[in-house]
């Protein structure tokens, strides 16, 4: 997922609110929307180098979206909305082999109570695809969720009943920065989160992870890494 727009380079002051935050772009104190409502409570530092990218929408209160955060060494993508853009990405340029028997994708439909974010389709029969954003690493292992999230445990929930409706779904976590070597419910901040996922996986829901290659240009999703259940 390449960036349409170059980014601009801030320092973190303070989060105001799940999406509000400020940054100092050149001096100036500068409100930009945070398009990720977990805690990040390791990326959303006073003083960390942040990059920023240029609002789509023109007259918008923020004019700038917080994309990236500069945690020494490489680049962490802070935007939860990414995940499903980057699957439907590497799906379609065949770069997501566990569903390279599915021909097309649509994106956030129905099943359940829930609104899921792909849609797979093709000669296997249908494979609802929920993706999650995971910007926690500790010891190399990336964690979800950083905070309770009843939506996440409905989801696994929709996606247990597709799989007894006689589909395929599959839980799919992006962490979303390099550094990961594997994968894990993070019990300590949600372990109803963590049983659910287990509880899923049981019951024939497909758990994957990758970790992704982050730069000024883009994000994309770079290699699989394991699900530690």
């Amino acid at each position: 997922m390449r960036f349409d727009n170059s980014l601009v380079e801030a320092r973190f002051l303070q989060r105001l609110n799940r999406f509000a935050a400020l940054v100092d772009v050149h001096g100036a104190e500068t409100l930009v929307h945070v398009a990720n409502s977990g805690r990040m409570r390791e990326l959303l530092v006073p003083g960390y180098r942040v990059y920023l990218r240029p609002a789509a929408a023109p007259h918008r209160k923020t004019v700038f979206d917080l994309a990236l955060v500069d945690l020494g060494g490489f680049l962490c993508s802070a935007d939860s909305q990414l995940p499903p853009l980057l699957l439907q990405e590497a799906f379609g340029q065949g770069h997501l082999p566990p569903f390279t028997d599915y021909k097309c994708v649509r994106r956030e439909v129905t099943f359940g109570e829930s609104r899921l974010d792909l849609l797979l389709s093709g000669p296997p029969g249908l494979c609802y695809v929920e993706a999650k954003s995971v910007t926690l690493v500790e010891d190399g292992v990336g964690l979800f969720p950083d905070a309770p999230t009843e939506r996440g445990r409905k989801h696994l929930i929709s996606l247990t009943k597709a799989i007894k409706a006689g589909h395929r779904a599959a839980v799919v976590f992006v962490v979303q920065r390099p550094d990961a070597t594997a994968f894990a419910p993070h019990d300590t901040a949600d372990p109803k989160l963590g049983q659910g996922l287990r509880d899923a996986v049981q019951a024939g829901v497909t758990a994957l992870a990758y970790n992704c290659g982050v730069d000024l240009q883009g994000v994309h999703l770079n290699a699989e890494i394991p699900v530690l259940l």
